[in-house]
């Protein structure tokens, strides 16, 4: 009964890393797809330097959940105790990274504040000018989150660059500019309306209140999720604490033998002998949760 227990916990950590496998290549895919695609959508891309990011930030997050399932799939099948090691370390490096980019948001969380989005808004904004990065980047904001401005349109009356290249009876960017809910290509509701600022053809909500509240109800599922993955991984530690070493570890795990003939490597080595699962990541498992509730806690800037 142990036994059959601890195969189908051992399945049951498999199924979860193949999860992340597939999740990996399908970004993986996806960002080579949009990097090398002949049909145009290339082009596409590389007028937008915020779309090019975007595809990097795919490969790289791909390919980083690629190698983390595969480690995770085979260490679990195999049971092999140096495929475990290297998958726990990258998921606590995985945390390390997560609260070091938290600890940067709170040391430059002036730069978060509704103040200074507004400020920058109204100094450099140019309106529907594609060519100028921060201004795309904020019309694509604008139009995903179906918002206008930080504060709402009236952050629009003080934008002096944009007021010296628009007409003097649009009000807001076309950005602002309510769409019709089922349409694919983001058809307006009336572009002559909104431009005019008539509210029923606009968007009035600022996008800071939008975007901290839709990231607020993330934080909290991020750490929902946490949590269920320390309880699913530390029974799969207590399962492979369990399990007998079936072989002896690899040649490239097994440390130099006593009395022999030949000299002792040099070098690095590995010594996956001794290595236990519930040993460290007991421990590894709550200080990666900690660590990720105190990123959310550090990053998440104040109202």
């Amino acid at each position: 009964m142990e036994g059959d227990c601890l195969s189908c916990m051992k399945y049951l950590m498999f199924v979860f890393n193949f999860f992340i496998f597939l999740g990996g290549a399908c970004l993986l895919g996806i960002g080579i797809w949009v990097m090398v695609d002949p049909t145009g959508f290339r082009e596409i891309v590389a007028a937008n330097p915020l779309l090019i990011t975007g595809a990097y930030i795919l490969l790289a997050m791909g390919g980083l959940l690629f190698l983390l399932g595969f480690l995770g799939c085979c260490g679990a099948v195999r049971e092999n105790k140096c495929l475990l090691l290297l998958f726990f370390l990258f998921i606590l490096i995985i945390f390390l990274a997560e609260l070091s980019a938290a600890i940067l948001a709170f040391i430059f969380r002036e730069n978060l504040t509704r103040e200074f989005f507004t400020k920058e808004l109204t100094k450099h904004y140019q309106g529907n000018n594609d060519t100028d990065v921060f201004s795309a980047t904020w019309n694509s904001v604008m139009i995903t989150f179906g918002c206008c401005g930080v504060n709402g349109p009236e952050d629009f009356k003080f934008a002096s660059v944009f007021r010296l290249l628009t007409l003097d009876s649009d009000e807001v960017p076309e950005a602002c500019c309510r769409r019709e809910p089922q349409s694919r290509d983001g058809v307006l509701l009336s572009r002559e309306e909104c431009l005019l600022g008539r509210d029923l053809f606009l968007n009035k909500q600022g996008c800071y209140t939008v975007i901290l509240n839709a990231f607020e109800t993330y934080v909290y599922l991020a750490g929902a999720l946490a949590i269920g993955v320390l309880a699913i991984e530390n029974c799969h530690s207590d399962v492979f604490h369990k399990i007998p070493a079936k072989t002896s570890p690899p040649s490239s795990c097994t440390p130099p033998r006593t009395g022999s003939l030949l000299p002792p490597k040099t070098g690095f080595s590995l010594d996956c002998s001794d290595f236990n699962i519930s040993s460290i990541h007991g421990r590894g498992s709550c200080f990666s949760v900690v660590l990720s509730m105190a990123s959310h806690l550090l990053s998440f800037p104040k109202r």
